[in-house]
């Protein structure tokens, strides 16, 4: 199901920005014609821009394909870093198409050179571009915000940079018309700062993304409360998110029963992450990590004194109560592990069966021959009631 849904994203990424290069390649070829008959270096220039989106047409294709691959034992968290490091490169892309733009834009205003009037032919073109540009940067950015995928944001940007760009040029034909050879140098600059904005916008939230930087603290408000409106969930802490390519992985602990099953609070988790993930879509990777108590501020595991695991108390308790009828009848052995504020014990339950005499003072037997074992908590027995009754 998870392939499925990454190969139809990744093909959907792929045919937008296909369409784009096409138009990439016919546009920037009809403008450098067109210029070169017109004499338009204006026009020649922003063709030669519009075919070097050919470069980044396919780099968007190349990391999207690599970035949207399902995971593999390399990479079990996936491949959408690659799409982040592409978002990089597209954002100090259009920084680099800003710089460009404004300085070539600031020399011709200090020098006082101007474009050459070119006629109603470039004008036209020029405006076609841009109103062409301007419907690829709202498609795909309708795709991007679609697959919450910033590399495609990026590259929307990108089509709305060129169509600005089309824009300074059909600004300075028209600005040429009337005699204001300066008009165009001072929308370009304008432009470029609009451009550049964007592209450290994109370098900001990707290089955010590559530190594993969390959600806002009220989205993860949100998440703890549709956590704890689950069944058997007591409460929650340690909620740690980060963001890859428009996923968020999730990790987070909750506090169930302490005598419940593993499984029944197994299921409790699984119940939170369908609920998690039924409001929250973008949660592509959730761990779950079930706690019997509120374990937030204790000190990490290995700093804790350790108690034995059941192998270990079993042996121990073998060697104390292996005379004691109750430990030689027991049906099975229950182990809790439990806390209060001075120590850390081990709640023994012994379950024995139906129909067995209890010896007279069994916990005053028990308890007396383990006084030894300082991590042994409270005795409970269990009997089962007789089938038939």
């Amino acid at each position: 199901m998870q392939d499925s849904t990454l190969d139809n994203s990744r093909r959907t990424a792929q045919r937008i920005t296909l369409l784009g290069a096409v138009f990439d390649a016919l546009l920037g070829g009809l403008k450098i014609a067109v210029g070169y008959v017109t004499q338009s270096g204006a026009l020649i220039a922003d063709g030669i821009h519009s075919l070097s989106d050919l470069i980044t047409d396919a780099f968007v294709m190349l990391a999207t394909h690599y970035g949207r691959q399902a995971p593999d034992s390399n990479h079990p968290y996936g491949h959408g870093r690659i799409e982040t490091l592409g978002t990089l490169a597209l954002g100090a892309m259009l920084i680099g198409v800003a710089a460009a733009l404004a300085w070539d834009s600031l020399d011709r205003l200090l020098t006082g050179s101007t474009l050459s009037s070119a006629g109603t032919g470039a004008i036209v073109l020029a405006a076609a571009s841009m109103l062409i540009k301007e419907v690829l940067f709202r498609v795909t950015l309708h795709v991007a915000r679609q697959q919450r995928s910033r590399l495609l944001e990026a590259n929307a940007w990108h089509s709305r940079s060129d169509a600005l760009s089309s824009l300074v040029v059909l600004v300075g034909l028209i600005g040429l018309q009337f005699g204001w050879s300066w008009f165009d140098s001072v929308a370009a600059i304008i432009v470029a700062a609009m451009v550049a904005k964007v592209g450290v916008e994109q370098i900001w939230h990707a290089g955010r993304e590559l530190i594993d930087t969390a959600l806002p603290p009220e989205e993860d408000k949100v998440i703890r409360e549709l956590a704890l409106g689950v069944d058997g969930v007591k409460d929650v802490h340690d909620v740690r998110t980060r963001t890859q390519s428009g996923s968020v992985m999730l990790d987070l602990h909750l506090i169930v029963g302490s005598r419940l099953s593993v499984s029944e609070g197994h299921e409790i988790g699984n119940e939170v992450i369908r609920t998690l993930r039924t409001a929250r879509p973008e949660l592509e990777d959730i761990v779950f990590h079930i706690d019997p108590e509120d374990d937030s501020n204790a000190p990490r595991a290995e700093h804790r004194k350790p108690l034995p695991l059941r192998t270990d108390v079993i042996h121990e308790l073998e060697t104390r109560w292996h005379a004691h009828p109750l430990w030689r009848a027991r049906i099975s052995l229950g182990l809790h592990y439990a806390s209060n504020e001075d120590r850390r014990a081990i709640d023994v339950v012994l379950y024995i069966p139906a129909g067995l005499e209890l010896p007279e003072a069994p916990y005053t037997v028990l308890k007396e021959s383990s006084r030894d074992l300082d991590w042994l908590g409270e005795i409970t027995l269990w009997q089962a009631i007789p089938s038939g009754e």
